[in-house]
C-alpha cells in the first residue's frame, strides 16, 4: 500500500479543488489547527504542565470533530503522508521501551531508564501526530493553503514585532503582567529561551521571501511580504541567538538558491528586455530585505549582536579540563561528549524517549551540579534516546522529507511551488539549528515543523499528479 495512501479514495492530486467547496465543519477543524499553532507558541512554547495539558485537549477535540465529520459524511477520509510513518514507528518503538518486567525482588527492568518519562514523551508525540495528520488532511485545497500562508506570515510578523517591543520594555514579566514561576535566563517574546524564539521565526521567515522570488503575489502585497521577512530577520538577530542567526541565513540561502531557477524558467521564451527588469526586481528585493535586516539590527542593537557573535561557544568549553569550570560549563562540547558516552553504552536501543535527563548523570564526567535535560543537539538526542533504531528512523524521515520538498517545488502553480520553497527553507533552517540546540524538543516548535512537512507533502502529491491551474494571487 503506498505511503501516501488515502482511505476511501479522496483524490490526493486535486489540490486546487479538494477543500475548496462548502465544508463548514472541515473549515472549523482547519481553523482549530491554526489556533492550536497559535496557542502552543504563545503559551511559552508549551513547556509547562498546564500548557501541555491544554494542547492535548485541543488536539483531542479536533480529533473528535474529525470523527464526527466522518460519521456525518458517512466515510472516513484519511491521508497518511510518507513522513508520518517514521513518526508512527517512533511511537511503536517508544511503547516497546516502556514494557517492563520485575524480578523476584520486585526490581523493574525495561529498555527505558525512566519509564514514566518515556510514557509522557509518547503522550506528547501522539498529540503532535494527531495535529500533524489534521494539517495533512484539512489543508489540501488552495483556499485553506492560502489561509495557512497568510497565517504564517501575519503571525510571524506579529510575533517578531511583539518580541522586539518586549525586548525594549522588558520588566521581568511575560506579556508585561505574568510573573514567571522561575526567573528565565534569556527570555524573548513569548518564549522562555531566546534560542527557541529564533527557532520558531526562522521556520516562517523564508516563506514570504520565497513568495517574492517566485512572483506569486501582486506588487503591493509583495512589499508587505518583504517587510514581514525583514522584520522576522531583525527579530531573530536581536534575540541574540547565534544558532538562530546561522539557521535563518541558511534558510534564506536555500530559498534564494532553489528559487532563482524556477523563476527564470517561467520567463523562458520572453524577450531579454522583458526578462531583465523582472530579474533585476528580484535581485533588488532580496538585497533590500537583507539591507533592512542589517540596518534594523545595527540601529537597534548592533553592538549587542556583534558582541554576542564574538562570544564563540566553540571555544568556551572544549574537552580540556584545564579550563576553568565557568568556561567549561558554558560550552556545549562537554554535554555532547557525555552524550556520546551515553550512546556508546546504549547504542542498540537507547536510554528511552524522554529519559535523557534521568540517564545523563550516569554517563557524565561533570560533578553533577548542573541538571542537563537535553543534549543541545537534536540528532545526538535522538540516538541517545533510541539508539541505532532512532538513527535509522531519523534518516528515513529526512529522506522522505527532502524528497517531498524537491517534488513540491516542481508544482506548476507559482503560489504552490513558492509555498513549498518557503516551507523547505524553514525546514532547512530548523534542521541546521538542531545541530546546536533542542528546538524540536519543544511542542510548539515541533508542531510548526510538522505543519511545514505536511504542507510540502500535500503539494508534492499534487505535483506528482501533474495538476496545474491558473496562478492564485
Amino acid at each position: 500500500m503506498p505511503a501516501d495512501n488515502l482511505i476511501h479514495g479522496r483524490s490526493s492530486g486535486k489540490l486546487s479543488q479538494a477543500g475548496d467547496g462548502k465544508d463548514a465543519l472541515g473549515d472549523l477543524i482547519a481553523i482549530g489547527a491554526l489556533l492550536t499553532l497559535l496557542f502552543t507558541a504563545l503559551a511559552f512554547g508549551t513547556v509547562e504542565a498546564w500548557s501541555i495539558a491544554i494542547f492535548g485537549f485541543m488536539a483531542l477535540g479536533l480529533g473528535a470533530l474529525w470523527i464526527f465529520k466522518s460519521l456525518a459524511d458517512k466515510e472516513l477520509k484519511l491521508a497518511v503522508p510518507a513522513t508520518a510513518w517514521p513518526l508512527i514507528t517512533f511511537l511503536v518503538f517508544g511503547f516497546l521501551q516502556t514494557i517492563s518486567r520485575s524480578d523476584e525482588t520486585g526490581k523493574r527492568f525495561a529498555i527505558s531508564l525512566d519509564v514514566e518519562a518515556t510514557r509522557l514523551a509518547l503522550e506528547i508525540l501522539v498529540v503532535l501526530l494527531i495535529v500533524f495528520l489534521i494539517f495533512a488532511n484539512f489543508f489540501v485545497g488552495s483556499k485553506r493553503l492560502l489561509w495557512l500562508r497568510s497565517f504564517f506570515i501575519l503571525f510571524g510578523l506579529g510575533l517578531a514585532v511583539f518580541g522586539l517591543i518586549q525586548k525594549f520594555t522588558w520588566n521581568g514579566k511575560y506579556y508585561w503582567f505574568i510573573q514567571p514561576s522561575t526567573p528565565p535566563t534569556a527570555p524573548f517574546g513569548s518564549f522562555v529561551n531566546h534560542n527557541h524564539f529564533a527557532g520558531y521565526l526562522e521556520m516562517i521567515a523564508p516563506i514570504p521571501l520565497a513568495m517574492l522570488l517566485v512572483r506569486s503575489v501582486h506588487r503591493e502585497i509583495s512589499i508587505f511580504y518583504g517587510f514581514a521577512a525583514a522584520m522576522m530577520g531583525v527579530a531573530v538577530f536581536l534575540s541574540l541567538s547565534r544558532g538562530g542567526m546561522i539557521s535563518l541565513l541558511s534558510g534564506f540561502i536555500f530559498v534564494i538558491a532553489f528559487g532563482a531557477k524556477p523563476a527564470l524558467e517561467r520567463l523562458r521564451g520572453q524577450e531579454i528586455h522583458t526578462r531583465a527588469p523582472v530579474i533585476l526586481a528580484q535581485v533588488l528585493a532580496v538585497t533590500l530585505i537583507l539591507a533592512i535586516i542589517a540596518f534594523g539590527v545595527l540601529w537597534t542593537g548592533g553592538d549587542e549582536v556583534v558582541e554576542r557573535v564574538q562570544q564563540s561557544e566553540l571555544n568556551a568549553g572544549g574537552f580540556d579540563r584545564a579550563d576553568s569550570d565557568a568556561r567549561y560549563l558554558d560550552g556545549r562540547f562537554w554535554i555532547w561528549r557525555d552524550t556520546l558516552n551515553m550512546i556508546r553504552a546504549n547504542w542498540q536501543t537507547g536510554v528511552g524517549l524522554g529519559a535523557y535527563e534521568t540517564a545523563f548523570p550516569l554517563f557524565t564526567k561533570s560533578d553533577g551540579s548542573l541538571v542537563v535535560s537535553q543534549a543541545h543537539n537534536d540528532y545526538l538526542q535522538i540516538v541517545a534516546d533510541c539508539g541505532v533504531v532512532g538513527l535509522v528512523l531519523a534518516v528515513w524521515f529526512l529522506f522522505v522529507l527532502f524528497r517531498d520538498i524537491k517534488g513540491a517545488m516542481q508544482h506548476r502553480e507559482a503560489v504552490m511551488s513558492g509555498m513549498a520553497l518557503g516551507c523547505g527553507g524553514g525546514v532547512v533552517a530548523i534542521l541546521v539549528h538542531s545541530l546546536f540546540d533542542f528546538n524540536l524538543q519543544l511542542p510548539s516548535n515541533a508542531l510548526l515543523f510538522l505543519a511545514l512537512t505536511a504542507v510540502v507533502s500535500t503539494i508534492r502529491i499534487a505535483a506528482d499528479k501533474k495538476i496545474g491551474h491558473a496562478p492564485i494571487e
